[in-house]
């Protein structure tokens, strides 16, 4: 039995100059066929159906590119966290029983972003204030 990972990936244009979106699907399966056409032709139609799968979505207007908002009044700017602070934020969310969307709505309404959006200050504030158990409160 082999294994395959099968990946389509698009940019679009979005709003703002020399702006795009990237969207993408990653498909695993199992091919148990041994001669080399029959994988090829089962690699063929995956990769089809992962391709078709993104363009219908786009088509759809699920994926449409979406204009990044402007930073809200006050937010700081500066160098995005770390995917290590982001990791560990998201780990100590779920060590206090902190849902993902939870988290994710009191990042927005303190910093007016997600947590993929937050600056390395931001991120350090968010760990201590869930490290002590406090819950995120908005912004003064």
């Amino acid at each position: 039995m082999l294994k395959a990972i099968v990946s389509y990936s698009k940019k679009v244009p979005a709003e703002g100059q020399f702006s795009s979106q990237g969207y993408s699907l990653s498909l695993e399966t199992e091919i148990s066929e041994n001669e080399p056409g029959k994988i090829q032709a089962k690699l063929h139609d995956t990769f089809d159906l992962v391709k078709q799968t993104v363009e219908n979505e786009l088509a759809n207007g699920n994926g449409q590119a979406k204009p990044v908002p402007a930073p809200a009044a006050g937010r700081q700017t500066g160098e995005k966290a770390s995917n290590k602070q982001v990791k560990y934020i998201t780990d100590l969310a779920a060590g206090r029983e902190i849902s993902l969307s939870d988290l994710n709505a009191g990042i927005q309404k303190r910093y007016g972003g997600g947590l993929y959006d937050l600056t390395k200050k931001q991120a350090s504030e968010v760990v201590e204030e869930l490290k002590v158990g406090k819950p995120l409160r908005q912004a003064a």
